[in-house]
């Protein structure tokens, strides 16, 4: 990895931790032979939440100023349109998917493929509407042939998640498959050991579950009764009610 683009994932880095709060950075020898100094952050608890206008503006000037324009990674050189994710900014509810498909690159919006008219169908299940919960990926451009992102073009981008989460402070998180979840929970763990159960991501409430489009190639009762198990265990937590299996 060259020096600049290791400059550029630091600063990436720099700014998601400084909307959680971060004042100051202390750098300090790691062991020997290393070649490398360690950052330790230190300062105060994160700003009050913001008003629902400071989210949208803070969230439009992000896309606008910084994904839009983004040439950060490789995944530049392929994209059609950047895809920032869409949603209320005071959702409560946060899915997070791998990366934009072929449609989402045409048309620059998250899960509007077949995956997301599966994603809608869920999110209705929950007795919601698209537009009342907020969609993101962990990458903002398509990777090429829809192969799962690279290390560094997650470590790269995902710092522009991290900022779009503090912004509007969801209350849960549902990340949608494996390569979502491995992210948010920096684990390696197969998917059938993670999801259905309670993990904890900086204080928010993270639910894994299946993608949809994992749901479209094996689509059997035991897979939607698991998703719809996990759905269902997010409306409780919400506070929303809980109808009849759909």
């Amino acid at each position: 990895m060259s020096d600049d683009t290791t400059k550029q994932q630091l600063w990436l880095w720099l700014k998601s931790e400084q909307a959680f709060g971060l004042d100051s950075v202390v750098l300090r020898p790691v062991a020997e032979g290393v070649g490398a100094e360690a950052a330790t952050v230190a300062g105060p608890p994160a700003a009050l939440p913001l008003s629902r206008k400071e989210k949208i503006e803070r969230l439009a000037a992000m896309d606008r100023e910084e994904v839009r324009p983004c040439t950060r990674c490789r995944l530049c050189e392929s994209r059609k349109k950047t895809v920032f994710g869409e949603g209320d900014a005071d959702a409560k509810v946060f899915f997070i998917g791998e990366g934009p498909g072929e449609n989402e690159d045409l048309q620059g919006r998250p899960f509007v493929g077949r995956a997301g008219e599966l994603l809608n169908r869920m999110i209705a299940s929950m007795g919601l509407k698209r537009e009342q919960v907020y969609i993101g990926n962990i990458v903002k451009c398509r990777p090429p042939g829809n192969r799962e992102p690279a290390p560094d073009e997650v470590a790269t981008c995902t710092p522009y998640l991290v900022r779009q989460l503090e912004i509007i402070r969801p209350q849960v998180i549902v990340t949608l498959g494996r390569p979502a979840t491995s992210y948010m929970l920096q684990t390696k763990l197969a998917m059938g050991k993670m999801r259905g159960q309670w993990h904890n991501w900086r204080g928010i409430k993270l639910m894994p579950t299946f993608h949809p489009a994992y749901l479209l190639r094996s689509y059997t009762e035991e897979n939607r009764a698991a998703v719809w198990s996990d759905l269902k265990k997010v409306m409780a937590e919400v506070g929303l009610p809980i109808p009849d299996r759909k």
